[in-house]
């Protein structure tokens, strides 16, 4: 059985200490991390909306890096939105940007109505690459 391991970017922002969670979390190969939102290094939304997603792939990077992982290692994405009929434009933008083409890892994208102060959040699976 393998242990679970925490992962924390270098520049690790507030939210980690305050609502006591890890960025993510090393099982054997795989990367769980969890839902990166939109903040600031002090823990404080970007008000923009699309400065929000651009920043919460940003977090989502570096804590990728942090596990000697990129976007490419990604197999499985959930996202979270406030509104998601007046946001989902900006995200695909985004997201196409960032994640690139094919082949896609998988997306879940769920409507919610609560993000602690946030309106976009993602979290994904990812394998780590093997150590050559």
């Amino acid at each position: 059985m393998s242990q679970r391991e925490a992962v924390f970017p270098a520049n690790r922002h507030a939210l980690y200490q305050v609502h006591r969670y890890s960025a993510a979390i090393r099982s054997g190969d795989l990367l769980f991390v969890s839902g990166q939102v939109g903040s600031r290094e002090d823990g404080s939304p970007e008000p923009v909306f699309e400065d929000q997603v651009r920043r919460a792939f940003a977090n989502l990077r570096a804590v990728l890096a942090a596990a000697g992982c990129t976007l490419d290692d990604v197999v499985d994405v959930t996202t979270f939105h406030t509104d998601p009929a007046s946001q989902i434009e900006t995200v695909m933008a985004v997201r196409t940007e960032e994640i690139g083409g094919p082949p896609y890892p998988n997306w879940t994208a769920v409507g919610v109505n609560w993000l602690a102060g946030f309106d976009f959040e993602i979290k994904v699976i990812a394998r780590i690459p093997a150590l050559h």
